[in-house]
């Protein structure tokens, strides 16, 4: 274990600087055509210690960069008070645990459950580089289709999981965050079937009488949804390390990792504010922003500099950021 927490880029270089570069090139590859196949894989994605390797270097950074984004975003809404306990399903090599421990100084325990015991072994390695909440992770195999008995938690993540499961196991999967968790995040990535199975959590959750937090402003139907072609989605950039881009074949310093997500409380907590779905469009005097609303409408809202105050925030707002409009 380092006597000083490195963070994860540098973790991930001190357990993985060792591994079979042609190796982890061909496992990726084979990672790489599993995640861009649209569909549920139909055996364990990693079920060998080379696999597991592979995506620990070509995924976890970006799973990790996402998670960070969305919980420092509700950690900025107050969501976090108080979380002190981290339970993460279908955790994989820890990316949550490790994104938790960044935002959260006060994260005090973190439990890992997955199905695959290389990915537990694996992470396990990884997190002994890590902060205390990481290091000390507990890491538990589990059938992800059979979960009993789960330890309660502060905050409950499902982050990269439902797109790996069989549609039928999403919901007893939900059902048992919501039984062992306060909060609950699902994550996925930022594609239109990510957004659907983020969607159908959504909609499990609001049925069961839990509160939207994030990125939603109101319970009612989506208004993304109901529109053609269209899904909400948010984005997060990340630096490659050199191993990570050797194994894509990048040649670029970052990537820009896209994600669909939704956080709710079992309690209801400060109203959630408009959300800004697209990148601002900036012209001389102008600011035209896609905002989904509290009305449970979305779409554009144009803001000019002879509104001061409201433009100024119109220019510092950013794809994603909540939008707390000074003008209403």
């Amino acid at each position: 274990m380092s006597c000083v927490p490195l963070p994860l880029p540098r973790a991930l270089e001190a357990v993985l600087a060792s591994a079979d570069a042609e190796s982890l090139r061909r496992a990726t590859s084979r990672l790489v055509e599993v995640y861009r196949s649209g569909a549920p894989p139909a055996a364990q994605v990693l079920a060998d210690p080379v696999a597991a390797t592979a995506y620990a270097a070509y995924r976890m950074p970006a799973t990790h960069a996402a998670l960070v984004r969305i919980l420092r975003d509700a950690d900025r809404l107050g969501a976090l008070d108080g979380v002190r306990s981290l339970l993460d399903l279908g955790g994989g090599t820890g990316a949550a645990a490790w994104a938790a421990a960044d935002t959260m100084p006060g994260l005090e325990s973190a439990t890992v459950l997955d199905g695959s015991a290389d990915a537990l072994a694996l992470g396990r390695q990884v997190a002994r580089h890590g902060p205390p909440a990481v290091a000390g992770a507990t890491w538990v195999r589990a059938d992800l289709g059979a979960l009993a008995g789960l330890p309660a938690a502060d905050l409950v993540t499902i982050s990269y999981v439902l797109g790996e499961l069989a549609d039928p196991l999403h919901g007893p999967l939900l059902d048992a965050a919501m039984g062992a968790g306060g909060l609950v995040l699902v994550a996925e990535p930022g594609t239109p079937r990510g957004f659907a199975a983020v969607l159908a959590a959504r909609d499990r959750l609001v049925a069961a009488g839990w509160h939207l937090v994030a990125p939603c402003p109101q319970p009612g139907p989506c208004p993304v949804a109901q529109r053609d072609g269209d899904w909400c989605h948010f984005s997060a950039r990340l630096d490659r390390s050199a191993l990570h881009r050797r194994l894509k074949g990048a040649t670029l310093g970052h990537e820009d990792e896209k994600y669909s997500y939704l956080l709710a409380s079992r309690e209801p907590l400060s109203p959630s504010l408009a959300r800004v779905l697209r990148h601002p469009q900036t012209r001389k005097g102008m600011v035209t922003l896609e905002v989904c609303r509290a009305d449970g409408t979305a779409g554009p809202e144009v803001v000019t500099k002879r509104d001061r105050e409201r433009y100024r925030a119109a220019r510092d707002a950013a794809w994603g950021d909540p939008w707390r409009d000074p003008g209403r």
